[in-house]
């Protein structure tokens, strides 16, 4: 069974990706399911600033690869039946950790698009939508506090995510069909 780890900026597409591994027959573990359900049991308000606390608050508690420690065991139930997907690596910590643990059934897949791009989507966003400078922000923290750019640049596969949702779909259907082997 295979492990491919859906890596990028917010906005870039990551969530479509990992809905096409989805529909492909991969389990989806999405990384970010821990934040929200922590926000929820502090009764706070779901947005991009009591995100972030809590972000910061798990990886102070459990160290930079917390989101992947606290997933293992729901990917290796899932690998039981099925190969996985992980929505959102964010740390190179998380990568090491998951790479460790998966060696050569695990696959980075990183989705780029350029800021602007990001921050148009992200500004239409019905949910967890994001201004500009909220976006900026956000950029700034995951490349400085997270280090997002290490699983970027180590990414077995690269899509460019500039164009049409259909081109999306045909990048992410080539590279499933290569993780699957």
């Amino acid at each position: 069974m295979k492990v491919a780890a859906i890596v990028g900026m917010a906005g870039s597409g990551k969530s479509e990706v990992a809905n096409r591994f989805e529909q492909n027959g991969f389990k989806r573990i999405r990384f970010g399911d821990i934040t929200d359900e922590e926000v929820t049991r502090r009764s706070v308000p779901l947005n991009e600033e009591n995100e972030r606390a809590v972000r910061e608050a798990l990886r102070s508690e459990n160290g930079m690869a917390a989101y992947a420690i606290l997933n293992k065991p729901k990917i290796d139930d899932a690998l039981k039946v099925s190969d996985v997907v992980v929505d959102g690596l964010y740390s190179w910590e998380e990568y090491l950790f998951l790479k460790e643990s998966y060696g050569n059934d695990f696959f980075v897949i990183a989705v780029w698009s350029s800021p602007d791009t990001r921050y148009s989507r992200l500004a239409a966003r019905k949910i967890r939508g994001l201004t500009k400078d909220e976006s900026y922000s956000r950029d700034k923290a995951e490349i400085e506090n997270v280090n997002k750019g290490g699983p970027i640049a180590m990414a077995d596969f690269t899509i460019i995510n500039e164009s049409t949702m259909e081109n999306l779909i045909a990048e992410a259907d080539r590279i499933i069909l290569r993780v699957k082997g």
